[in-house]
């Protein structure tokens, strides 16, 4: 009698699916709801994007504000006088830097070619020596055509809408608002972030040698911290102002001797409470080194308090910077600088667009990053990213 055998197909083990990684950011599923997190604080998104966007259009300075064309064409030759400094004896002059705001050389590339300006034909340093009226001058829009009349006929016109404008005025040198606020804006921002940044990196440096190490070591670092936040360091600014001239680097170091210090404690704490953990104390038993445990394993998780604090310490950095500028301590004369704008302000009562002008910019300025850090300290939160 034969009997059947049933053979029992091999069980095998289900497998997971794959998560799906989402857009060319392929980010893990983690990021991906601090992302979703940052999304949903509305006011911060939106004030990140309207940040950056500003922010780029001020790299771009030289090519909406400035006194130079873009392109030009003269006698049948391309020329970019906004990357090169052609001589004036080009155009028939003697100077060595062509003025390209003077009529006589404006009208000799007309007659022998083109120019292509920038919207603003204006630099942050071009002094206006056709002003309607005495500088500081108010906005052109402002001005009567009998204000303007004498502007426009130096140039064969007799009203406002034939002379150049200055949209927000200009400042008791005659230099255009407007041209100084798009440089200022990308001055402001640049040292911000790099002052942030290098401090950041100084700082996350030292906290986590003090909180990994402990001891006499973290004693010692903290003793040192105290003493050296005890320098004035507005004192030892006047004191170098009045030595050399401050300028951006100069200006950078001194701050970056002082501002590293924001950060310590914060990364400190982490590696003090994360040092002892298991996986730490898996990886010593492991055989790694010291340096491999504080910036592969321990690093990653201080990282979170880093990049939340972040946007208010670039806060910080350009407020310090306004601040100098404002009491003359800090970039040299003639910089496009938002401190300096809010200081002729004060100085110019009789010229309300100037204050109102530098403190609306800077207030937006510094609204914005205050509400993208919000954003970011709801994306990094924990008890939101790991709900």
């Amino acid at each position: 009698m034969n009997e059947s055998i049933t053979v029992t197909p091999p069980v095998v083990a289900p497998v997971a699916p794959p998560v799906p990684r989402e857009g060319w950011l392929r980010l893990s599923p983690l990021n991906r709801r601090r992302l979703q997190n940052f999304k949903a604080n509305r006011r911060g998104y939106w004030s990140f994007w309207i940040f950056m966007v500003l922010f780029v259009l001020s790299l771009f300075a030289e090519f909406i504000a400035n006194d130079r064309p873009i392109l030009a064409s003269y006698k049948g030759e391309i020329l970019y006088p906004v990357f090169v400094d052609y001589p004036e004896e080009k155009f028939g002059g003697f100077l060595a830097q062509t003025d390209y705001r003077d009529p006589v050389i404006a009208k000799e590339i007309q007659a022998n070619g083109w120019i292509v300006w920038p919207p603003i034909r204006f630099s942050y340093n071009t002094h206006n020596l056709d002003l309607p009226v005495p500088a500081p001058s108010p906005p052109t829009w402002m001005l009567t055509d009998a204000q303007c009349r004498a502007a426009a006929e130096r140039v064969g016109d007799k009203t406002c809408r034939d002379i150049e404008w200055n949209w927000l005025g200009t400042d008791d040198q005659g230099r255009d608002v407007v041209a100084r606020l798009i440089y200022g804006f990308r001055l402001s921002v640049l040292f911000g972030l790099v002052l942030a940044g290098i401090s950041s990196v100084i700082g996350v440096l030292a906290g986590a040698v003090q909180g990994y190490f402990g001891g006499w070591v973290d004693l010692l670092f903290q003793r040192f911290i105290e003493i050296w936040t005890a320098i004035p360091a507005l004192y030892l600014l006047i004191i170098i102002s009045a030595i050399i001239t401050p300028s951006f680097f100069v200006l950078l170091g001194i701050l970056l001797l002082f501002s590293w210090v924001s950060l310590v404690g914060v990364v400190r704490a982490e590696f003090l409470r994360a040092r002892n953990f298991e996986y730490v104390r898996a990886a010593r038993a492991l055989g790694l080194s010291s340096t491999t445990i504080m910036f592969k394993h321990l690093l990653p998780n201080a990282m979170v308090a880093t990049l939340t604090f972040l946007p208010f310490i670039l806060n910080g950095s350009i407020t310090t910077l306004t601040s100098l500028d404002f009491l003359g301590f800090g970039l040299p004369p003639g910089s496009p600088s938002l401190g300096e704008l809010l200081a002729q302000g004060k100085a110019n009562l009789q010229a309300p667009w100037l204050g109102l002008t530098g403190f609306f910019v800077i207030a937006l300025m510094l609204s914005l990053l205050i509400f993208t850090g919000e954003a970011v300290r709801d994306a990094f939160d924990p008890r939101k990213a790991f709900r």
